[in-house]
């Protein structure tokens, strides 16, 4: 999109929905930005989820609390970046099989609540009417948080960069990072340029764009795939994005529903695992037993131990982080580029980054708040 300049103040590794936000974050401020993307924008773990914005993560206040000022800030995106969202409300529940899993919610809640998330336990009839394909027998309760929007990551993307344009951000496609040097010189095929501090925002490919850094991130690629069903016999109305104990999700997808569960073990096929996700889907659906399921589309996410994300500032040298968001960095986006923002200004962000930083995997460190993993 442009030429790649000789030096910046900050240089952003990344060009989804997290590196776009930390980018216009920065311009904003005034850092002279520049943004380095392999591909095009929003091409990488940005469009291979749910297309779903939420708040509610179970047993995980630290990502809803991220989750609950990004949702703020995406209601007023267009007047922000002069590019509407269309979200439009979906809601977002998620299946209890067991007695357990209720009592978890229950010590979970206050937390959830302080941190501004809307999510109240409903009856297993109530959840039927959620979620009409539903069969409330095989369930004792659920969770039920209306603040859950769908969302075109593309038009994130595309809205964040702009704005970081428009504020003197120079955004660079098709430039992936081949080397990174002691003092912060960055090599690409189309040249080198010198940054005062390396933003790493580049999802699956953090930990391999870290280390060329000399910084270790515990970011691994972990891949995903989404399918499709055939249309159902009865139109659907209404339909949240459900999460059953299995893994399972489904969400309304036009005149179709959308399926993900998992993926394949390490020693089972990909028929093995499709057989599973359609009998686990007909149990919990019996409208959608038999149903036809067909390939979707899918990638790779940037999964941490924990399933939370990484955001902060390595100790020993200019080299920030916003990764590791395991298939949530829509929902976290906006939050996230304000901490990368005010860690580079050295202002106190609005929130704690300690709970958020990659040293809480030291072996020394104390042990990070269980969390459970995040649905794409």
């Amino acid at each position: 999109m442009s030429a790649l300049p000789g030096r910046t103040d900050a240089l952003v590794i990344g060009g989804g929905v997290v590196g776009a936000s930390a980018a216009c974050h920065l311009a904003e401020a005034g850092v002279g930005t520049v943004l380095l993307e392999r591909g095009t924008l929003g091409s990488g773990s940005s469009g291979a989820t749910a297309h779903v914005v939420r708040t509610y993560f179970p047993g995980d206040v630290r990502t809803g609390r991220l989750a609950v000022r990004s949702l703020a800030a995406y209601h007023g995106f267009a007047e922000r970046t002069g590019t509407p969202l269309g979200l439009r409300r979906v809601g977002f529940m998620v299946l209890f099989t067991e007695e357990r899993q209720v009592a978890e919610f229950r010590r979970d809640h206050a937390a959830q609540r302080a941190a501004g998330v809307d999510v109240e336990l409903v009856s297993a009839a109530e959840a039927a009417r959620h979620n009409p394909l539903l069969d409330e027998r095989g369930i004792v309760a659920a969770a039920w948080s209306p603040e859950a929007y769908s969302c075109d990551p593309v038009a994130i993307v595309r809205g964040y960069a702009a704005a970081a344009q428009e504020s003197g951000a120079v955004l660079c496609t098709d430039t992936p990072v081949t080397g990174i040097d002691p003092d912060g010189r960055v090599h690409t095929p189309a040249g080198s340029i010198l940054a005062d501090t390396v933003v790493c925002a580049a999802g699956p490919w953090s930990g391999t764009v870290a280390a060329m850094a000399g910084v270790h991130l515990p970011v691994a690629p972990e891949p995903i795939e989404l399918l499709l069903t055939d249309p159902p016999a009865e139109p659907l109305t209404a339909l949240p994005m459900t999460l059953h104990p299995s893994s399972l999700r489904i969400r309304a997808w036009k005149d179709r529903v959308l399926v993900g569960m998992g993926r394949p073990g390490p020693h089972e096929s990909r028929e093995a695992w499709l057989h599973r996700l359609a009998r686990q889907l007909g149990t919990t659906y019996p409208a959608l037993a038999g149903t036809r399921l067909h390939r979707g589309w899918g990638g790779f996410l940037d999964a941490t131990p924990d399933g939370a994300a990484l955001i902060g500032r390595d100790p020993s040298r200019p080299f920030l982080y916003a990764a590791g968001f395991s298939g949530q960095g829509l929902c976290q986006a906006p939050a996230a580029g304000e901490i990368v923002r005010d860690l580079f200004l050295g202002k106190q962000p609005w929130t704690d980054p300690a709970s958020l930083a990659a040293d809480r995997f030291r072996a020394d460190a104390r042990p990070p708040t269980p969390a459970v993993r995040k649905l794409p």
